[in-house]
This record gives C-alpha cells, structure tokens and sequence, in this order.
C-alpha cells in the first residue's frame, strides 16, 4: 500500500476486491476511526452518558459496515471465479464465509 497526504492507496488491488470496494472500505474505516478518536475525547471530558453511547453506536455501525462489505466482496469472487486459477489465493468456501459473516452478527 502507498502513502500520500495522509491516506493510504491501494497499489493492487487482491483477487475479487476492486480498486472502489477498497476505498469505499478504507473510507469506512476512516471515519469510525475518527468517531472513535471522539468517544475517547468525549469521555475524557466527562460528557453525558447518552453522548458517549451515542457517538459509540455510530462507531459500531461504522466498523459492522466495513465487515459487510469485506465479506460481500469475498462473496461475489467466490461467485465469479469458478475454479482454481494459477497464482490466486483460493476462494473463501462458502462455509468461510457464512462464519465470516457471523462473526459480525
């Protein structure tokens, strides 16, 4: 991954993820990590509890996205690519990414 200005970019992209998933992803992730740093600052200034509960939720919701769509991506290569090709990592099975998925609910 490159570096510039303060963001990272995608050099190349891995098989089944395309250059937008990535930085629609990266975007998401970004922002949770700024809501983050806010719930942080929140609680160091001893703001309300509904606040702070508030702002968390938003970081939770935030971070469960950028997972949908890992795994959304993951699914539709599993779909595209009907078999082994040379120099790919295999696929996610199926089965992977039901547990994938899971894990987020």
């Amino acid at each position: 991954m490159a570096k510039s200005a303060g963001k990272t970019s995608v050099a190349q992209p891995r098989p089944g993820h395309s250059s937008q998933d990535i930085e629609a992803t990266l975007n998401r992730l970004r922002r949770a990590h700024g809501q983050l740093g806010a719930v942080i600052s929140m609680i160091e200034q001893g703001r309300s509890c509904k606040d702070v509960v508030t702002q968390l939720a938003a970081v939770s919701r935030a971070l469960d996205r950028a997972g949908f769509k890992i795994i959304a991506s993951g699914l539709r290569h599993c779909l595209d690519t009907p078999g082994d090709n040379a120099g790919e990592p295999a696929p996610l099975t199926i089965e992977e990414l039901e547990k994938l998925f899971l894990s987020l609910a």
